[in-house]
């Protein structure tokens, strides 16, 4: 379900190591340069950056890669 999310929304994705369940911090509206990989957003089409609950990784994705989740936040 590609959409809109905000802050606090329980989403999941798909990685390499399975389905990975996360908590939304922060929506990017314009470009960013992170370890030498630049993430290229607009206010068209934003990307999130999202901390996973299981092991506190920080991960970067477009809406499309994303899924709401239903449920509590741990």
């Amino acid at each position: 379900m590609a959409g809109t999310f905000k802050r606090g929304d329980l989403v999941e994705w798909s990685s390499e190591a399975g389905r990975v369940r996360g908590i939304i911090v922060r929506k990017l509206v314009s470009d960013v340069s992170i370890n030498g990989y630049v993430h290229h957003a607009s206010k068209l089409e934003p990307q999130y950056v999202i901390k996973s609950i299981k092991t506190d990784h920080v991960a970067i994705h477009k809406a499309r890669a994303l899924r709401r989740v239903r449920g509590t936040k741990r």
